[in-house]
C-alpha cells in the first residue's frame, strides 16, 4: 500500500483526506457559490494534488515523484471538491430562485410543479 500511495496510510488519511480534503471542500464550495464553472475545480484540485505531494515529501519523507500517489491523492481531492461543489450549487440555486426550483436531495434540485 505504501508503494502505491508513496507514503504510509496514516499520512494519507490525515494529510490528504483531512487537511487537504478540507481545502478541496472549501475550494469546491467557493467556486459553486460564486457561479464558477466546474472545470476550474479540476485545475485547482490538480494544484492541490501537487501541494499535497510536496507536503508528503517535505514533512514525512514520502516520495515526491510518485505518479500513482499523485493520481490517487488528486482523485480523492477531486471527489471531495466535486461533492462540495454540487452540494453548494444545489443550495445556492434553490436559495436564489425559490420560485423556480426546490431541493431534490442534498445534491440536486428540480423545477417546481
Amino acid at each position: 500500500m505504501e508503494q502505491l500511495l508513496g507514503t504510509s496510510l496514516p499520512v494519507f488519511i490525515v494529510l490528504t483526506l483531512i487537511i487537504m480534503g478540507f481545502a478541496a471542500y472549501m475550494t469546491g464550495q467557493s467556486l459553486a457559490v460564486n457561479w464558477h464553472p466546474v472545470w476550474q475545480l479540476v485545475i485547482y484540485c490538480c494544484l492541490l494534488g501537487f501541494a499535497n505531494r510536496f507536503l508528503v515529501f517535505s514533512l514525512f519523507e514520502g516520495e515526491l515523484l510518485s505518479l500513482s500517489g499523485y493520481l490517487i491523492d488528486t482523485a480523492a481531492l477531486l471527489a471531495i471538491g466535486l461533492l462540495a461543489y454540487r452540494f453548494a450549487r444545489a443550495r445556492k440555486t434553490v436559495a436564489q430562485y425559490p420560485w423556480l426550483y426546490e431541493r431534490a436531495g442534498p445534491f440536486g434540485w428540480r423545477e417546481k410543479q
